[in-house]
């Protein structure tokens, strides 16, 4: 199942029963869960936070807008956050299995319904904008209500994407899109005297000024206090952690220093995991070493195909192409497993019922086997790009480079050669039930032959490329003579496997 999170934020953080209206308006929809409520009385502003499955999400953000056009009045509106709609802000963030295509598909697909039923004017911005000029969410909303009232219908550059080309009276406009996860961060710097120094701060901070990428500030002055306000766009290029200690540094410059910070609503694990890692100088930590995610791991079973997805989706190169081709080999041992399991008990099949049986245990044991592979060949090819940071000076550390890089190289080999050996076994075993198995599943045997073979073959690639990059390639002879013969088998085991399934149909 594909989930996105949607974190609308509505101009309204003072009058708990109209949060609740709208809070229970998206709860109502199917497949909601509503991960976090966060009102700000001074802002005036209540962000929701709810993750929904894809094909529930435009009901469940259409259902909290429409109940904001009921219960709130921009024109009764105060508050220290710009804003130029009751539901001023929606935007679609990809969680498991979805992608930014997705998101922005639901933001086109909710602002056409916006603008059609509600007659709320629609702003599509960031990944979803369809001109360069309304990505940045400050240029959407620049002149708030007011200024957006008197503009739209008379000036083309506020023509709105969906919807009437005037304000609504009482609603205002809406901001849609989709994005990344954004980490809404705000620093305190002391009292509101401070608030020249606040906005010189934000605007030393802020990306679109000069400072740090991925950064949007302000300064505001918030129940006393001079608020250095932040929105983390791109976490990857600009950490949590960075962004305080460009505040600190910039605040210090003018003779104040930071007296608190918080979090608006949910942050990735991630992100604080960071800030404790660069903030006591842990060396060498991995994820892997906390303790809950372990155990989270253990309980689910291990990750999800969605997540497994994703994660290959990602601009990391791990996982790879070699978890991917032992993933694929895991699949084609299950569908031969489960053709066994087809055949096993069947009178007609009886003949064949103890070797069928056999069938579904070496089935069952390479799908285990490829499967720890997939985590085994990441961190084999972990161990490369760690390699390949140690120093190459002096002339004695180079050497010691050199060897671990082709300790490592050799075992990020031998990782894809175990999965292509288990892979001819898979394939074996799909020619053995699509030639015996149950006609009925001959498909299924033909497929899993085929992924098997595909699988082999990805592996192949992978031996070859790691032992390509050793500076001694004949110690990686040995691993390429086998792989070369790896692939012939299981070729050799699909065409019988595809040639049992053309005669069954």
């Amino acid at each position: 199942m594909k989930l996105v999170e949607c974190v609308p934020n509505f101009s309204e953080g003072r009058r708990p029963e109209v949060i609740a209206a709208i809070r229970d308006a998206i709860a109502d929809v199917e497949s909601v869960s509503i991960l976090d409520v966060s009102s700000d009385a001074s802002h005036n502003r209540t962000v929701i936070s709810f993750v929904v499955a894809l094909e529930h999400a435009v009901d469940a953000a259409f259902a909290g807008i429409a109940m904001a056009r009921e219960v709130i009045d921009l024109n009764q509106h105060t508050g220290e956050h710009p804003r130029m709609g009751a539901a001023d802000v929606v935007p679609f963030i990809p969680l498991e299995g979805a992608t930014m295509e997705d998101c922005i598909v639901l933001a086109r697909q909710l602002g056409k319904r916006v603008g059609d039923v509600l007659h709320v004017p629609v702003f599509l911005y960031e990944r979803a904008a369809t001109t360069p000029a309304r990505e940045n969410l400050a240029d959407v909303r620049r002149g708030e209500f007011e200024g957006l009232r008197a503009e739209i219908g008379s000036n083309p550059a506020r023509k709105p994407d969906f919807g009437p080309e005037r304000i609504h009276s009482t609603f205002g406009a809406v901001a849609i899109g989709a994005r990344p996860f954004l980490v809404a961060y705000n620093v305190y710097l002391g009292p509101a005297a401070n608030m020249e120094i606040a906005r010189r701060v934000a605007k030393a901070v802020r990306g679109s000024s000069g400072g740090l990428r991925g950064v949007k500030a302000l300064a505001l002055e918030v129940d006393g206090q001079a608020q250095v306000s932040i929105n983390l766009v791109d976490t990857e290029r600009t950490p949590m952690h960075r962004a305080f200690e460009m505040v600190r540094m910039e605040a210090e410059a003018w003779g104040i220093t930071p007296t608190w910070s918080e979090i608006v609503g949910l942050v990735p694990e991630r992100v604080l995991i960071d800030a404790g890692v660069r903030h006591v100088r842990l060396d060498k930590f991995t994820i892997d070493q906390v303790l809950e995610r372990k155990v989270r791991s253990a309980i689910q079973g291990g990750e999800s195909l969605s997540g497994f997805v994703a994660a290959v989706a990602s601009p990391s190169p791990v996982p790879g192409g070699g978890s991917v081709v032992a993933h694929v080999g895991a699949l084609g041992a299950a569908l031969a497993q489960m053709v066994a399991g087809l055949t096993i008990g069947k009178k007609k099949y009886a003949a064949v019922d103890a070797e069928m049986k056999e069938v579904a245990l070496s089935a069952a044991a390479l799908v285990s086997e490829l499967s720890g592979l997939v985590a085994r060949d990441a961190t084999a090819y972990a161990a490369v790009v760690e390699a390949h940071k140690l120093p190459k000076e002096p002339a004695i550390v180079a050497t010691l480079r050199t060897a671990a890089l082709t300790r490592a190289l050799l075992a990020a080999a031998a990782i894809p050669l175990e999965t292509a050996r288990a892979c001819v076994r898979v394939a074996e075993l799909a020619a053995t039930v699509a030639e015996k198995g149950n006609t009925n599943a001959a498909s299924d045997a033909g497929v899993a032959a085929l992924l098997a073979e595909a699988a082999c073959k990805g592996a192949s690639y992978n031996v070859r490329i790691n032992v390509a990059s050793l500076d001694d390639k004949s110690s990686g002879a040995p691993m390429l003579e086998e792989v070369r013969a790896l692939v012939a088998r299981a070729s050799e085991y699909a065409a019988r496997a595809t040639g049992a399934v053309e005669r069954a149909m």
